[in-house]
């Protein structure tokens, strides 16, 4: 990675942002840019994407309400702009030149050097552009503008509030660029992207790559490399015709048991693959992966994980820090969430409301934690409504295809966006429609057509159910007919004329139990008095979830405290209520 000189590295996010898709020269454009709020909506009148300075200095990749953008100001700003100047490496020339955004909240407008290079729609998911050819000797500049509709319910915003003031279960909004700026220099020929599809029952990897820049008479060959922790296994080569390739390459490394090396979370084995391109025998693209051979599957209403029964143990994950919202201070930060969640003897999360950060799922890949990606939701149905969400979920599930740890889609939740589902034959229909869809892109991945309550059809029946009482709690999941008959919350489990049709149950958020450390009030499901009651609360909604003889699985409400939310199993700043032995007793039992 090439860093600019002179740059502040207090703050900056130095990590290669994509680690899945790795190249070897990239050049990273987070720390200090130049920003300027745009309430009046003058800057495309007065073309600020050519000229002039602004007036304020903001740390990218954290949006102006954080902290560590240096700005920290939680007001509507529904217009913001972004100006920075970055030199290309000598090394870089004479290759493509792409320009890279992990995320911009919510539309974002891109130019160099004065010209139009990107438009982009969708707060949650990456895009990028090639700045070849718009670029000039010497220095260039990159201009952003990002227009976030801070009281717009349409917009897919997951917690995200629509009010000046965090409360209850909404909080700060996050405004413009929110993951990483990269650079990356490429040849004309190169891969752009790639689909990894594993099969444990055929002892292979299906693989598609997708080329740009062929050129017609030119030899072009793609080959594949695969080791595992450092052994060398098998290596193909084949020759490109069309701008998609597909090929299966054979996974025969098994372990002392004759079993395959398999991607779980007691044993998170993976693959090191790497593609080559070669252009009339020259290496023109290098690129490095990874990958887990991982079938998650439902068979006789049972949950398998490498055909295997599995008990999924998922707490509910917001993915927001103190000083950085939606993004993480550090590289650091992820990890350490994934490492205290393992240490509570959880297996898995529900990355509730976030399309998370690619080095958050790289670390549940490494470690071994089941994810279940999950859709920013709106709050009000409309034409416009079904049209951003759907285009932003169908990219979200082609980003993170690829990560063996994500093993369930989730593109609604508590009917937020289709209010009247139960009743409306059009929000039927679209939650019907993402589920197919979703189904479409990766028919290996269970989908949740709406967790929590009134389901369509669906591979998984989730319930929401935030009842304290032991013996309550363990009637109500003593049998199938009493779990799909309880409507806790007054809500039906299933909307009628969609059938049961012998889906594995799980219990998908309960607990929520508040306790703070101080007298400072909070919001939460149930409240605690101190850490004595806070574990035998927690004991209590535990307990009888995991003993349920009809759950194959749960996720507790909820990893941390978030804001004025603190129904946290640790505080804000990630420091436990109660001891992690003492939690990860409770939550595997024994």
């Amino acid at each position: 990675m090439t860093v600019i000189p002179g740059e502040r590295t207090a703050a900056l996010r130095t990590e290669y942002p994509r680690p899945q898709f790795v190249r070897e020269q990239w050049m990273s454009l987070n720390g200090e840019w130049e920003f300027e709020f745009d309430d009046d909506r003058v800057g495309d009148r007065e073309r600020w994407y050519e000229n002039g300075e602004f007036s304020r200095t903001i740390q990218v990749p954290f949006c102006y309400q954080s902290e560590l953008s240096g700005i920290a100001d939680t007001s509507f700003h529904d217009v913001v702009w972004y100006r920075r100047k970055f030199e290309v490496p000598d090394a870089y020339k004479g290759r493509r030149l792409i320009l890279h955004f992990g995320a911009v909240d919510y539309e974002a407008s891109v130019w160099v050097n004065g010209k139009l290079v990107a438009a982009h729609e969708g707060g949650h998911t990456p895009f990028r552009a090639d700045i070849t050819d718009v670029l000039e000797d010497g220095g260039n500049v990159v201009v952003v503008k990002a227009v976030d509709y801070s009281k717009d319910v349409t917009l897919p915003r997951g917690k995200q509030f629509w009010e000046e003031r965090s409360a209850g279960i909404f909080y700060t909004r996050t405004t413009g660029i929110w993951q990483s700026v990269w650079l990356e220099p490429v040849a004309e020929t190169h891969v752009s992207r790639i689909r990894l599809t594993p099969d444990i029952d055929r002892n292979e990897l299906k693989l598609q790559a997708f080329i740009e820049g062929l050129r017609p008479g030119s030899d072009v060959r793609l080959r594949t490399t695969v080791s595992f922790e450092g052994q060398f296994l098998s290596e193909d080569e084949f020759t490109v015709t069309k701008g998609t390739e597909s090929r299966a390459i054979g996974i025969h490394d098994f372990n002392d048991h004759g079993l395959g090396r398999w991607w779980s979370p007691e044993k998170p084995n993976l693959y090191d693959l790497r593609l080559t391109l070669l252009v009339d025998g020259q290496e023109a693209d290098r690129v490095d992966s990874y990958f887990g051979m991982r079938k998650i599957s439902i068979e006789d209403g049972v949950v398998l994980l490498n055909n295997r029964p599995y008990e999924m143990r998922l707490v509910l994950d917001q993915g927001y820090f103190p000083s950085g919202l939606l993004t993480a201070p550090s590289d650091e930060d992820l990890r350490r969430d994934i490492e205290l969640t393992k240490e509570m003897g959880f297996n898995g999360a529900r990355k509730h409301q976030k399309i998370e950060d690619p080095r958050y799922l790289y670390w549940a890949d490494r470690f071994g934690l089941l994810v279940w990606g999950e859709m920013a939701n709106s709050y009000h149905f409309s034409e416009t409504y079904v049209g951003r969400v759907t285009r932003e979920w169908l990219q979200a599930v082609e980003r993170d295809y690829n990560h063996p740890c994500i093993v369930a889609w989730v593109p609604l939740n508590e009917s937020w966006g289709v209010t009247n589902i139960l009743v409306d034959r059009q929000q039927q229909q679209h939650a019907l429609a993402l589920y197919h869809m979703t189904k479409s892109l990766d028919p290996m991945r269970p989908v949740i057509s709406n967790d929590g309550w009134e389901l369509v059809k669906t591979d998984l029946v989730t319930i929401h159910d935030y009842e304290w009482r032991r013996d309550v709690l363990a009637e109500r999941y003593s049998d199938k007919d009493k779990a799909l008959s309880a409507r806790p919350g007054n809500r039906w489990i299933l909307v009628p004329g969609f059938d049961y049709e012998n889906q594995p149950l799980l219990l998908t958020e309960f607990g929520g139990i508040s306790f703070k450390k101080s007298d400072w009030e909070g919001w939460g499901y149930s409240g605690a008095t101190d850490e004595e009651d806070f574990v035998r609360r927690l004991r209590d909604v535990i307990e009888p979830v995991r003993e349920a003889p009809v759950l194959q699985g749960f996720c507790y409400t909820q990893l941390t405290d978030v804001e004025q939310e603190i129904n946290g199993l640790l505080t804000y700043d990630r420091q436990p209520k109660a001891p992690l032995d003492v939690i990860r007793r409770i939550v595997r039992g024994g």
